[in-house]
C-alpha cells in the first residue's frame, strides 16, 4: 500500500473512530447497495448478486435500486443459477437499442453477463476464480484479477478497464466479501484477502469529505489516491482500514 504523507490529529481520529462505530450497525444497509445481498440466503447467491450490485452502483440510488431489483426479481432469488445457466438472456436481451441503465444498454449488460458466466463456469464461482487468478492476499491483486478477466473480454464501463482508476465499486464489492465480523459486510473472503489490503471505495462524496478532514491533499480519484487515502485510515484503523469509510459516511451526514 502506498504511504502517505498525511499525519492523522488525534482529534481527527477520535472523530473517525466515533463515526465508525455508530455507523456501522445493521441500520446502514437500509438505503444502501449492501441491503441486496443481505436478501438471499445461500452464499453463492449472495456472492454474486452482491456484485451485480456494486456492479451498477453509481449515480441515483433511487434510479439504479430498481434495476438491481429487476435481477433478483427475475432470478427469483437464485441470482447464481440465473447467471450459469444463461437465464438472464431472456430478461436482459442483447439489444443495443434499449436502455438497461444510465450509459449501459440492454447489450452491455448482456455482454457484462454473459463474460460473468464465463467465469462462472470456467472456475466453478467467483470465490474460486478470485483464489485462483489474484496472485496474493492483498485485494489490489483481486481487483486486478477481475478487471483484467473482464477487460479481455471487451467488457468496458460496468468494470473498469485496468486499475489506473480507483474502481471504485470493485473495491466496495471487496469490502462486502472480505470484513468479518460486521453487521453489513458478509465476511465470505475472510480467508483468502488480508482485510488491511482493502482499498478505500473512492467517489465524489469520499474526496469532499477527506478533504475537509485532511485526509488527502488531492482531489484526483485515482487508485494511487484510493491507496494514499487508505494508508491514512490505518493510523487510525491499523487492522481494519476500511472502517473508515463508514466513519466518512457519518462525517458526511453529520457535516452537510
Amino acid at each position: 500500500m502506498k504511504p502517505t504523507d498525511i499525519c492523522i490529529t488525534e482529534e481527527t481520529a477520535a472523530l473517525l473512530r466515533l463515526y465508525a462505530a455508530r455507523y456501522e450497525t445493521a441500520d446502514f444497509i437500509n438505503g444502501d447497495p449492501s441491503w441486496f445481498m443481505h436478501q438471499v440466503e445461500p452464499s453463492a447467491d449472495r456472492i454474486v448478486l452482491a456484485f451485480l450490485a456494486s456492479s451498477l452502483s453509481y449515480g441515483s440510488r433511487k434510479q439504479f435500486f430498481p434495476k438491481i431489483q429487476y435481477m433478483l426479481d427475475s432470478s427469483q432469488g437464485r441470482v447464481e443459477e440465473w447467471v450459469r445457466s444463461g437465464a438472464y438472456a431472456a430478461d436482459i436481451p442483447d439489444d443495443p437499442s434499449r436502455c438497461y441503465y444510465r450509459l449501459y444498454t440492454c447489450r452491455t449488460m448482456h455482454r457484462f453477463l454473459a463474460a460473468f458466466r464465463d467465469m462462472i463456469q470456467e472456475y466453478g464461482s467467483l470465490t474460486s476464480f478470485v483464489r485462483q487468478s489474484a496472485t496474493d492476499a492483498r485485494c489490489l491483486s483481486a481487483v486486478e484479477a477481475i478487471t483484467s478477466w473482464f477487460a479481455a473480454r471487451g467488457i468496458e464501463g460496468v468494470i473498469p478497464k485496468n486499475t489506473q482508476s480507483s474502481c471504485k465499486r470493485v473495491c466496495m464489492f471487496m469490502r462486502w466479501m472480505v470484513r468479518d465480523g460486521s453487521p453489513v459486510d458478509l465476511g465470505l473472503w475472510s480467508d483468502i484477502i488480508d482485510r488491511r489490503t482493502l482499498i478505500m471505495p473512492m467517489d465524489t462524496h469520499v474526496v469532499q469529505q477527506s478533504m475537509r478532514l485532511g485526509l488527502m491533499s488531492s482531489s484526483s480519484a485515482s487508485m494511487s489516491s484510493a491507496l494514499r487515502l487508505t494508508s491514512a485510515m490505518s493510523q487510525v484503523f491499523p487492522d481494519d482500514p476500511l472502517k473508515g469509510d463508514f466513519a466518512l459516511f457519518g462525517y458526511g451526514v453529520n457535516n452537510k
